[in-house]
């Protein structure tokens, strides 16, 4: 089976479908993932965006979920932001302002902007 992301406007996932694989095959009998989107898109409404997402992660770095941002340039889905203050870095990987500490448990919280222990009970 094969897996394709919707992509909104802003190429952030609005959903992924399971596409047979006999419906990727071109007349060659090859799978191409033009295919694919052709068939998605026939589902869908020409007017939608599709791209071809790997469950097994072996192709543009992540299994698409709903709310992933796809980046065209790098061809790579990237996960949702998980706090405003955190930002990417150079392997795509969200970091927060200050790295978390290496010992314990710790939680985020945004209002404060720092690593907050968990306390044992």
């Amino acid at each position: 089976m094969a897996h394709f992301a919707q992509l909104d406007e802003n190429s952030v996932v609005l959903q992924v479908i399971v596409v047979n694989n006999v419906e990727l095959l071109n007349e060659e009998n090859v799978e191409s993932e033009a295919k694919g989107i052709a068939f998605c898109k026939s589902l869908y409404g020409l007017d939608t965006n599709w791209v071809q997402t790997s469950y097994s992660g072996s192709f543009r770095r992540l299994f698409a979920g709903v709310g992933f941002t796809y980046n065209e340039t790098e061809n790579i889905f990237i996960y949702p932001q998980p706090y405003l203050s955190w930002s990417l870095d150079n392997s795509f990987d969200w970091q927060p302002p200050t790295p978390k500490p290496t010992d314990g448990s710790w939680y985020w919280d945004e209002a404060t902007l720092t690593w907050v222990e968990v306390e044992a009970k």
